[in-house]
């Protein structure tokens, strides 16, 4: 692909960045494929209780997992950017670091169950799940190739590791297994992506033997990382509590129907990540050199999330009835909710770009104060609308609850310019100026 001499257009960084997303890309695809056949085949077989009790046991996970992550994962692409001869230093102090964090998070986990449990997931399947916050510190690897966009490495783990997943689940439900076994096979999940990882990353004279530990790095990430730790939970929250209160509030049937919007409408909140998280050097370079490029490609990745939302938005709004005829007819009902629910991606994509923008800035305690609105507002129309909507006033909640925390920043005068330049993308503005210029 190559394109006309334009100023500042640096055309093998384009294809360096292009093809690296490519990669990330075809991983993400063909691990959502994996996962969509095999998420139908485990719903229909447990069925709307057991997938409700199985689901409700995942939930504190997410909402433990940026204290088990430490929000580390930008900043150590953005370390090992700035300082890529410090890696063994950078990887082994990050790995540490989330080692002890997972184990933290073990008890926490336990004292959230004692003060919220969900109803009819038993502790024993709550506590198989917390390991994974242990095991996930392997994933300081996936920032290293992200740093040097090298993505297809991540790519064959990913894949390679949802295939062994997926026969491993199907097996399973084979061989008609009880549920315990399909919570031992969630938490196996993340320990096949830590051993590919492992052997990745041993190739090419790397190993992590030589990583080393700084406490004075490790000072230096939790000073910038802090915020993210407070903001994550609170994405957590906003973003998961809706399952947890609807299995308390409307049941564990209820909640099963649910968790299959979920998995469908979420499914597709990695593009935003991947698209994020490739680009990120990119969007440092022309900070660091252009300031006017950097506005221009901020815009641009605003814009990019508006075109590739709000499509995916439209087709499973109309095709949400089609999608469940792939279910047990008891699960039928819930295609009204796939059809609200699918529009809060617009604003996951929305509010993942800009938060690239609040972390490239240093306005990382900014991330906190609106995914704590966020939270707030979720909790409180879950409250109000689950009792006399049921998985409908949920969706309608987290709809709102995402469009509230993502354009909050708009109040925020030091970056409301950010919620602007996302408005006219939203409402294709920006697209209407630029075929005004031509």
């Amino acid at each position: 692909m190559r394109f006309p001499n334009i100023p500042g257009f640096d055309q093998q960084a384009f294809e360096k960045y292009f093809k690296n997303t490519g990669m990330m890309f075809i991983g993400r695809i063909g691990s959502l494929a994996i996962k969509f056949i095999v998420s139908i085949c485990i719903a229909n077989y447990l069925q709307r209780a057991n997938n409700g009790i199985l689901n409700g046991g995942t939930v504190y996970i997410y909402f433990f997992s940026a204290i088990a992550t430490l929000g580390l994962d930008q900043f150590i692409v953005k370390e090992l950017h700035q300082f890529p001869e410090k890696r063994d230093q950078i990887l082994g102090t990050s790995f540490w670091m989330k080692v002890f964090a997972g184990f933290c998070c073990i008890p926490l986990i336990y004292l959230a169950y004692l003060i919220y449990p969900a109803k009819g997931t038993p502790y024993n399947y709550v506590f198989i799940f917390s390991v994974i916050g242990i095991i996930q510190a392997f994933n300081v690897i996936d920032s290293y190739f992200q740093s040097q966009v090298q993505s297809k490495y991540i790519m064959q783990v990913q894949i390679t590791g949802n295939i062994i997943s997926a026969i491993i689940k199907l097996s399973l439900i084979y061989f008609k297994m009880p549920l315990i076994w399909f919570v031992y096979a969630y938490t196996i999940d993340f320990l096949l992506l830590s051993i590919g990882y492992y052997f990745t990353y041993q190739r090419k004279q790397r190993s992590i033997f030589n990583w080393s530990f700084s406490s004075k790095l490790a000072k230096k990430l939790l000073k910038y990382s802090w915020p993210l730790i407070i903001s994550g939970i609170m994405v957590s929250l906003y973003m998961k509590i809706d399952q947890i209160m609807l299995q308390n509030l409307a049941g564990v049937k209820e909640a099963g129907a649910y968790a299959t919007v979920a998995v469908l409408s979420e499914a597709w909140n990695f593009i935003p990540s991947v698209i994020v998280t490739t680009l990120f050097p990119a969007i440092l370079n022309a900070r660091r050199d252009d300031p006017v490029r950097y506005k221009k490609r901020i815009q641009h990745l605003y814009d990019l999330m508006v075109y590739l939302s709000v499509p995916v938005a439209i087709i499973i709004t109309f095709a949400a009835p089609l999608i469940y005829k792939l279910y047990k007819p008891e699960y039928a009902y819930a295609a009204p909710t796939l059809s609200v629910h699918i529009w809060s991606g617009v604003f996951v994509f929305l509010g993942a770009a800009s938060s690239q923008y609040l972390i490239t800035e240093n306005f990382n305690r900014l991330t906190f104060v609106r995914t704590g609105f966020g939270a707030v507002v979720n909790i409180g129309l879950n409250l109000l609308l689950i009792p006399q909507m049921g998985m409908m006033g949920a969706a309608i909640a987290t709809l709102i609850a995402y469009a509230s925390a993502t354009f909050f920043i708009i109040f925020i005068p030091k970056v409301n310019n950010q919620g602007v330049m996302m408005f006219k993308s939203l409402f294709l503005i920006s697209l209407i100026q630029k075929i005004i210029k031509r």
